[in-house]
């Protein structure tokens, strides 16, 4: 039985009017069912709140671009739920609402709260259907888009598989719509950056591009989950990709991570403190010894931070190294630094390094 989470693109469930694409969502909901029916697990993660908001209320052109979107957020996730719930039930499925911010992934309490509600839902044989709180998720507390809400969320339920499903096959080394441009199947560990293929522009009814889809697929694979980015438009897409007959863009995934770490690995943004740390513990944390970060080896520490809070570690040159959790406060820290023989600032078990270069 594997896990998988599919994260259904805003263009995807919309017509070219911005109207719901119903027969698409039928589609989509009944090639979930299949999976259902193999005995696999799976979480939705979808876009389209907005969209369907704008199809039931008009508002004045003035009305404020933030607002606007509350207010279509707010009035579209019924019609957008509703429309999975009666779906799925059709074909047998129950299914649940979960709508989150960024704040939900930021405490490690929390974030078991979430894991273990997901994950009891997943045991009952209950769809959970994810998506951004519009209402509320304005500014800093936006996801970059669903595609990192996606990622975010196959990392807290250990899935498999990742399918992120927009309307294109996948990442092509040119535009898609250019002749020339050859689908890129398969990327594997040691492919070269990809990034200079993909031009830096967004879906017409979301917010994310391929550029965001390509940076959540390198980190999600790198922690040891296979990721496929393809063309949810195409009639029994899902079914191709078990049938390994999709074209699409798979992403090879590296052996998989401790659970911690996976949730350190997307605390980029959320980390309350930064630590710089000297050469000697630079050089341990990178060998090939399992090694925690000791007060030895920090130089100096910003940030207030308190036991359980996500910290950043540089290295004397101000280069990003790692995350990690913190084991105790700032105050402790202070009186530590610099000595030998303290108890680590940040465990082993809850550190994740970059790639080093």
């Amino acid at each position: 039985m594997k896990t998988f989470v599919i994260k259904i693109g805003s263009n995807v469930i919309t017509e070219n009017s911005g109207m719901p694409d119903f027969s698409r969502l039928r589609s989509l909901c009944s090639q979930v069912s299949s999976l259902m029916n193999m005995g696999q697990k799976v979480v939705l993660v979808t876009s389209g709140a907005v969209a369907f908001g704008r199809k039931n209320i008009q508002l004045p052109e003035k009305t404020n671009p933030v607002l606007k979107k509350q207010i279509w957020a707010a009035n579209g996730q019924i019609d957008l739920i509703n429309t999975y719930q009666k779906l799925l039930a059709d074909l047998g499925h129950s299914i649940a609402q979960i709508l989150v911010t960024k704040e939900d992934f930021r405490d490690r309490k929390h974030y078991l709260n979430m894991k273990n509600c997901i994950e009891g839902l997943l045991l009952q044989g209950i769809i959970p259907v994810i998506n951004e709180n519009d209402t509320v998720a304005i500014t800093e507390l936006m996801f970059t888009d669903n595609d990192e809400l996606a990622s975010l969320t196959a990392a807290m339920v250990n899935a498999d598989t990742l399918i992120l499903l927009t309307n294109v096959n996948g990442i092509y080394t040119g535009p898609p719509e250019r002749p020339d441009s050859i689908l890129i199947q398969q990327v594997n560990h040691d492919s070269r950056d990809l990034s200079n293929f993909i031009q830096a522009s967004r879906s017409s009814f979301g917010r994310g591009g391929m550029l965001t889809k390509l940076n959540m697929a390198k980190k999600s694979a790198n922690l040891g989950i296979e990721v496929f980015i393809a063309n949810g438009k195409k009639e029994g897409i899902l079914n191709d990709i078990i049938d390994e007959s999709a074209q699409c863009t798979r992403f090879e995934p590296s052996p998989v991570k401790h659970s911690p770490k996976k949730w350190l690995a997307h605390g980029e943004q959320y980390y309350k403190g930064e630590i710089k740390i000297n050469e000697g513990a630079k050089k341990a944390l990178f060998s090939t010894r399992i090694s925690s970060l000791l007060p030895v080896g920090v130089v100096t520490f910003t940030g207030n931070f308190e036991k359980g809070d996500i910290l950043r570690i540089v290295d004397e040159e101000g280069k990003r190294i790692g995350l990690g959790r913190a084991e105790y406060g700032l105050k402790s820290l202070a009186e530590k630094i610099g000595q030998k023989n303290q108890k680590p600032i940040i465990h082993y078990d809850y550190l994740y390094l970059f790639t080093h270069e």
